[in-house]
């Protein structure tokens, strides 16, 4: 299939990238280096230089490609950012993503696939783990942008007839990752204990996540692409809560034998207290599993920026 991945010069959307091309797709990524990395991108893909936000670009793509499916990545990721500037916030993940539909209805796409979010979506839980069914009242801008794009997603579904697939992914880590966003938390404690630097905590370090290695989200995206499956939302979690006091500690043991003590800073505003979600609706439908421990998941993640100094 030609697959068209959006932000496939970034974190998790180099690794689908790599993953795709493996299982012998043809890949389209388009990617404005906003955040992403050239050095990131398979040699493999097709490379487009360009912005979602463009609506010329995004119908070149479509028409000169004969794109099958969407796999949609490219986002403004920054919790933080989305509460300073919600206007540029909505401009890239709202506009940007209609700008892909009307491409996708235009074309007769098969699918589209969009990474959605696990923890601000939902905003503070009601219950531990959060099910797909759990009332999504995000307090972020960010999370707001990521559900306004679902709704899209079901009306053209509803009235366009366009396949949708929504993964909500909890706080995805693993190599490559950019130390920016709410979930950049493991690259950013990696690298400044990698240079000697202090590790700040904002808050008491008692608010959890639930992280999920980059390589099992990988495998949700290949599993998907073998099934013939309906419009379906599906989070891609772990089901475990570890805080950042517990993360900082199994890090500073991997990186600096235990030394690297943190320094401790005002909480921030739109972060969550708790967050965790259940991943057996996936598991159901796709026999899909997380597969990496957490320790093991952050040990190749340290060593990858060992090596990446």
């Amino acid at each position: 299939m030609n697959i068209l991945v959006t932000g496939g010069a970034g974190f998790i959307g180099s690794h689908i990238v790599d993953g795709l091309i493996g299982a012998g797709h043809r890949v389209i990524v388009l990617d404005n280096l906003s955040s992403g990395n050239p050095r990131n991108i398979s040699q493999q893909a097709t490379f487009v230089e360009g912005d979602i936000c463009s609506a010329d670009t995004v119908a070149a793509i479509f028409r000169d490609h004969a794109i099958d499916v969407v796999n949609h990545h490219a986002a403004q990721i920054d919790v933080r950012k989305s509460v300073t500037a919600p206007v540029h916030d909505a401009e890239i993940n709202i506009l940007g993503s209609l700008n892909l539909l009307e491409a996708a209805r235009q074309h007769g796409v098969k699918r589209f696939v969009f990474a959605s979010t696990g923890g601000a979506i939902y905003g503070e839980q009601q219950y531990f783990p959060a099910d797909e069914k759990h009332p999504q009242q995000p307090i972020s801008p960010y999370g707001i942008t990521k559900r306004s794009v679902e709704l899209y997603l079901e009306y053209y579904r509803a009235v366009h007839g366009l396949a949708y697939t929504i993964f909500r992914y909890t706080n995805v880590y693993g190599p490559r990752q950019d130390p920016k966003g709410d979930a950049g938390v493991v690259a950013i404690f990696a690298n400044a204990m990698l240079d000697g630097a202090p590790t700040t905590i904002f808050g008491t370090g008692s608010q959890t996540r639930d992280y999920v290695y980059v390589g099992d989200i990988v495998r949700a995206h290949l599993l998907l692409l073998d099934r013939a499956v309906g419009s379906e939302v599906y989070n891609v979690a772990t089901g475990m809560e570890t805080s950042v006091n517990d993360l900082h500690i199994v890090l500073s043991s991997l990186i600096t034998g235990g030394k690297a003590a943190p320094v401790y800073a005002e909480a921030r505003k739109g972060e969550l207290d708790r967050s965790s979600c259940t991943s057996a609706k996936i598991e159901a439908a796709f026999g899909w599993q997380p597969s990496v421990e957490l320790r093991d998941g952050l040990a190749k993640t340290a060593a990858y920026f060992k090596e990446h100094r």
